[in-house]
């Protein structure tokens, strides 16, 4: 075996990938619409920010947990930016290491 030569880990499926990012997500988003919204009534909430709007409360909790879904798939997707490999981005124009 070469000594130069880089381990090159294996693409995952995309639907690996998805899943990595999309399940712990969905999971810390329900985790967080619990734990917010034992605190906060959605009913006043929108009466604070958007009082000309009708929202009932299961659209609120569903724009509370679609919220939360969004900004913890944010946080999952640069974690698993941050941890690709980096032998995947140092290489040269030609692809020779």
């Amino acid at each position: 075996m070469n000594a130069t030569a880089s381990f090159d880990h294996p693409r995952r499926p995309l639907s690996q990938r998805l899943g990595a990012i999309l399940w712990p997500s969905f999971f810390a988003a329900g985790v967080a619409t619990m734990v917010f919204f034992a605190f906060v009534d959605p009913l006043q909430l929108r009466d604070m920010t958007f009082p000309h709007i009708v929202i009932s409360r299961g659209l609120g909790y569903t724009i509370g947990f679609f919220m939360f879904w969004l900004a913890t798939a944010s946080a999952c997707t640069f974690t698993w930016i941050l941890l690709r490999p980096a032998s995947r981005f140092n290489r040269t124009p030609g692809g020779r290491s």
